[in-house]
């Protein structure tokens, strides 16, 4: 069994396709979507007019701390992400993680919950904006 067989078994693997990459992806996220801050991260979402799989992207500042740590938060922020798209959809969603210092050290089943919240918000958010648009 090679590598990418045992990620398929495993559960939803990003594609290149479905991951936010350009600067200019992460800024246009910055400004024209919600933002929801909880304990353990950030989330910022837009929502596009289409009902694609959702692209994803992530981001750990070295205020966090060093390569180990940035990388297990981000690490640590894929798989939330990968758990709650298995029970959610998030078909024609952007979103942003940012993650903070508590990310890293947050029991798991908490940031599960934090970003279960923070989506909760951003799409709440997101469908009154909507809604008022509409009127």
């Amino acid at each position: 069994m090679d590598r990418s067989e045992g990620q398929a078994e495993a559960g939803t693997v990003f594609v290149r396709s479905q991951r936010l990459k350009n600067r200019k992806e992460f800024l246009f996220l910055a400004a024209r979507g919600r933002k929801a801050p909880v304990p353990s991260l950030v989330l910022q979402l837009f929502r596009r007019q289409d009902s694609d799989a959702a692209r994803v992207g992530f981001t750990v500042t070295k205020k966090v701390g060093n390569a180990v740590v940035r990388n297990r938060a981000r690490r640590r922020l894929r798989e939330v992400v990968r758990l709650v798209e298995a029970d959610t959809p998030l078909n024609g969603l952007d979103l942003v993680l940012i993650g903070r210092a508590a990310t890293g050290k947050r029991l798991f089943t908490d940031l599960v919950a934090d970003f279960r919240k923070a989506l909760a918000i951003c799409l709440a958010e997101a469908d009154r904006k909507a809604h008022s648009l509409r009127k």
